[in-house]
């Protein structure tokens, strides 16, 4: 974060100082936090309020801990900047330091998927060619995106910023604050559909990262929808696509899946040059000319972009966590699940299990928020499993997924539908070397606690056969 004295931050939140000894002239040098556990000494302090914890009664602990003063919405401890909303003070804060670096380029990143991918990606290839900040976790929101824009300082040259919605309006607000060089928009398609009824309704909300964007930006948009490419329509930013098609500013071609990891040229009006994704699945490859279609835009070479999509890996947790263990291959995508995501990882596991000869098992929990269409769209998934020739489907305290028809069951194809996760452990004893399994879910379904359990059984039962034992 820029140096501000308490005073300066105080201002531009239009907050009172207050506390038993006014520190304004102090000086703020580190970024903002809201967990007393994990202080950052020379940072701000936010006394955020939840449905369990109040951060009010943490005050005097940041405080001690070496936080310089905190934000908060009554009078607490020895310093504090008093404010009517902690959230809406912090957005004031990050869009002052946004305003007064006005050399960094900012990069917004939305999405109904591949956004948290997308900007791991971009952070390697951007990280190639100066100091870059990114979320370290899925910071989206109001709270995350000026979290991670006050870890800016003069030396940062690129800032990538996540933005999600659950309210129409929630995007436009954070670019108002953020007010990116570059709007990202990757595709439209089914999540969060409970929110927003439609995927019409979803597009007009991804829309809004585009359509605020000013006449000298650049908007970058996906093709593998039928709303994302005429978001070129409505903003008054350059555009550029981004895609498989010829007409695309940025493309793929020529792609091949080898051990379950994506090859292509990546073309653009510099030139070819070959990629070879380190990254699983056939779907990263949407991700990875999204992150190419950044850089290029901010003049990398495309010698460089393509080393560095070569050579990047997913940072964040539980996506397509790759396990070995003995010749049976563990894939943990646990963090979130809606159905294309959810019929991509499926293609990934019948991929994986082709090449090495085993059993596909797909362990699936529950896909949230998907409104009306939950159980069609959840049956439609068990269906796609059956087609793909998934020889395990393995419904984990989800009955939605239902059960084949008589007519759409394959030779080898079995739905079992199972309670507990301690079920699901049990069976682990039919799989058997060379064997391929998937865990996928929503994250509210704690799924990386099976592939934890999944994963210390097997490895169990390999050490046991190695010694014989």
């Amino acid at each position: 974060m820029i140096n501000l004295t308490v005073g300066e931050i105080a201002s531009i939140v239009n907050g009172q100082l207050s506390g038993d000894a006014k520190n304004e002239n102090e000086i703020v040098s580190s970024a903002p936090f809201f967990d007393s556990r994990a202080p950052i000494p020379g940072g701000i302090f936010l006394a955020l309020k939840g449905e369990n914890l109040d951060g009010h009664d943490y005050v005097v602990e940041a405080l001690n801990a070496g936080a310089v003063t905190s934000l908060t919405t009554r009078e607490v401890g020895k310093s504090c900047i008093v404010v009517t909303d902690v959230i809406e003070a912090l957005g004031n804060l990050a869009a002052e330091v946004r305003r007064r670096l006005p050399a960094m380029k900012v990069i917004g990143i939305t999405g109904s998927q591949g956004k948290t991918t997308t900007k791991d990606i971009a952070r390697h290839v951007l990280s190639l060619a100066g100091e870059t900040v990114a979320p370290t976790q899925s910071f989206n929101n109001d709270l995350g995106v000026p979290l991670t824009l006050l870890r800016a300082s003069g030396k940062t040259k690129f800032c990538i910023l996540e933005m999600g919605a659950r309210h129409l309006g929630d995007i436009a607000r954070l670019v108002k604050i953020a007010k990116p060089d570059i709007g990202v928009v990757l595709v439209v398609g089914t999540a969060h559909i409970g929110e927003f009824g439609s995927r019409a309704g979803i597009a007009k909300t991804k829309s809004e990262m585009v359509t605020n964007l000013t006449a000298d930006a650049i908007g970058i948009l996906g093709t593998y929808d039928e709303y994302t490419p005429e978001m070129a329509k409505v903003t008054p930013a350059q555009v550029m696509l981004f895609g498989e098609s010829t007409l695309c500013d940025v493309r793929g071609a020529d792609i091949e899946i080898r051990e379950g990891r994506a090859h292509f040229d990546l073309v653009t009006k510099a030139g070819r040059e070959p990629v070879g994704l380190r990254l699983i699945g056939r779907h990263q490859v949407p991700n990875a000319l999204a992150a190419a279609s950044i850089a290029t835009a901010l003049g990398i070479s495309l010698d460089k972009i393509a080393i560095g999509l070569s050579t990047a890996e997913i940072e964040s947790k539980w996506r397509m966590e790759i396990s070995e263990i003995g010749s049976i291959l563990l894939i943990n995508d646990s963090y979130n699940a809606n159905p294309e995501s959810m019929r991509a990882a499926l293609e990934t596991l019948r991929y994986f299990a082709q090449e090495r000869g085993g059993r596909a098992w797909a362990f699936l929990g529950k896909m949230h928020e998907l409104g009306e269409s939950s159980e069609q769209d959840h049956r439609a998934i068990t269906a796609f499993a059956n087609k793909m020739e998934i020889d395990h489907i393995v419904a984990v305290r989800a009955p939605e997924y239902g059960n084949l028809a008589e007519g759409e069951k394959s030779s080898n194809s079995v739905v079992k539908h199972l309670s507990s996760f301690e079920e699901a452990l049990a069976i682990s004893a039919e799989i058997t070397s060379g064997d391929v399994i998937l865990v996928k879910g929503s994250r509210a379904e704690g799924l990386e606690k099976l592939s934890d359990a999944l994963k210390t059984s097997l490895m169990r039962d390999h050490n046991e056969e190695e010694t014989g034992l």
